[in-house]
């Protein structure tokens, strides 16, 4: 059983920008925020201990179901990056979670990204319901509701 102490609903990694992210107009990339947020989601499940190994054990992984993303600022070469996420409702076989990234400088919204992911079955790749472990941890958010993709202004 992953560290109790270890659960948090949030993780931010820190990073710079690199010059194959970006665009040809000198911006990063619009998939690479999606990346990004995947990225520190994976490293957020690794740091808590429900990452890899620990989810092919009970076979199983979360595979992306949405991503939508908001974009606000763009961010260029070198720029330090911020990005947070944050685990909004764990449901069923679905699970929420909203990255901020930021530009570490001057804390400049750059875009967020709400992501649904499913929990499947390694053997056959269908849907099942997520462990109870997860659950126990993450189960935030009312019963029946999804957590909002509303974006602040």
């Amino acid at each position: 059983m992953p560290d109790q102490s270890r659960r948090s609903l949030e993780h931010t990694l820190r990073f710079t920008v690199r010059s194959y992210e970006l665009d040809q107009n000198g911006h990063v990339n619009n998939a690479t925020y999606v990346a990004w947020a995947e990225n520190v989601t994976n490293e957020h499940a690794e740091a808590i201990g429900f990452g890899r190994a620990w989810s092919l054990e009970r076979g199983g992984g979360w595979v992306v179901r949405r991503h939508e993303a908001t974009y606000h600022v763009p961010a260029v070469a070198l720029d330090e990056i911020e990005a947070t996420v944050r685990v909004e409702g764990v449901r069923g076989v679905r699970g929420w979670r909203r990255t901020w990234i930021r530009r570490a400088t001057d804390g400049a919204l750059l875009a967020e990204v709400f992501s649904e992911w499913a929990w499947v079955r390694t053997a056959d790749g269908r849907p099942a319901r997520v462990p109870d472990e997860i659950v126990a941890a993450f189960g935030v958010g009312q019963a029946g509701e999804e957590p909002s993709r509303d974006v602040p202004a």
